[in-house]
């Protein structure tokens, strides 16, 4: 069974609630059909019922299992209101600014989250990364300890590499120059997510143009010392760098030059020094070598909120909320 329908499985006998902000968009209710046609999870779209109703209409497709929230109307914006002028107390949000704030689906869905009524959202197929990810960030905010949100791709590769197959990359999509301390997070992070969701054993490399001291620059200095505090941070994972990506990755060069390492030439997991660097290496690998890139995954969010490419398919969509709702179930 392919890895993706591993995840539909276990997400379908997790039955999480993921919200839909983008509720009169085609290609998110295209993707609802799906998803609750095969059980994958309950779901909540957000927007004018009558709206959704007629689109859902004309594009013949059937979502009488979902639930439909107008954010504009909805009986709990008081309560909802009174909840985030209690997180952004500190920056002075009034109730009005609040209630003005509900009306925005991309500020209606978090909030959800925060008061239990949802377990996960996706949005992003309308809508830039920033202007989903800026209302998670008030008022979802990120996991107990930790500091740093990232985002990560799986990424369906040749067999002979990673994980039978698939590879983890990050980031790709949040911090653009994280500092050593930072990086040290997000391998950690992206470590725990190849664990949880594709049920890896992880061995995380952190790239550079060096290996091992075969370069000196305040650059690969950065990922040297990210290696030292990860592993600090979690002893009980598998973390190695600095490392150029062919000594990560084959293991004759892996041999060569890092000998004696656990993860070279054979990293499944494998995170950029940045976000310019991890963008482009995603989308090098999505396009020349055909690879399949699901995601970014959001990782150290205190609740799984996931963003969506503008020009992301139905299927994208639909295998979105099938990770969104795995992470939800925090196996």
């Amino acid at each position: 069974m392919k890895l993706i329908e591993q995840i539909k499985v276990k997400a379908a006998r997790l039955n999480k609630t993921i919200v839909l902000p983008e509720g009169e968009e085609p290609r998110t209710l295209k993707a609802a059909e799906i998803v609750l046609r095969e059980g994958i999870s309950q779901l909540i779209l957000l927007g004018d019922e009558k709206t959704i109703q007629n689109l859902a209409s004309e594009l013949e497709v059937n979502i009488e299992k979902a639930t439909i929230v107008n954010p504009k109307t909805d009986f709990r914006r008081d309560a909802y209101a009174n909840m985030m002028v209690e997180i952004r107390k500190s920056k002075g949000l009034t109730k009005d600014d609040a209630l003005k704030l509900l009306d925005d689906p991309l500020f209606f869905g978090p909030i959800m989250i925060k008061a239990g009524d949802a377990d996960g959202e996706i949005a992003g197929a309308i809508n830039a990364t920033g202007d989903v990810l800026r209302p998670a960030f008030q008022f979802v905010k990120t996991l107990p300890g930790c500091s740093v949100v990232s985002g990560a791709f799986l990424m369906f590769v040749k067999e002979e590499f990673g994980h039978n197959g698939v590879m983890v990359f990050s980031d790709c999509a949040v911090m653009p120059d994280p500092n050593e301390n930072q990086l040290a997070e997000i391998a950690v992070t992206t470590a725990r997510t190849a664990k949880a969701i594709v049920g890896m054993e992880p061995k995380v490399a952190l790239l550079s143009f060096s290996t091992k001291g075969s370069a000196k620059h305040p650059m690969a200095d950065k990922v040297v010392n990210a290696t030292l505090i990860a592993q600090e941070l979690a002893p009980d994972l598998i973390i190695d760098g600095e490392m150029q990506l062919d000594a990560a990755i084959i293991k004759e060069v892996g041999e060569l030059k890092a000998p004696g390492s656990k993860v070279a030439g054979q990293a499944n997991v494998l995170v950029f020094p940045s976000l310019e660097s991890g963008n482009i290496g995603y989308k090098l690998v999505q396009r020349f070598a055909g690879a399949e890139a699901i995601g970014p995954i959001l990782q150290g969010m205190a609740a799984p909120i996931n963003d969506l490419s503008r020009g992301c398919s139905v299927n994208d969509i639909v295998n979105m909320i099938a990770v969104t709702a795995a992470q939800a179930g925090g196996e």
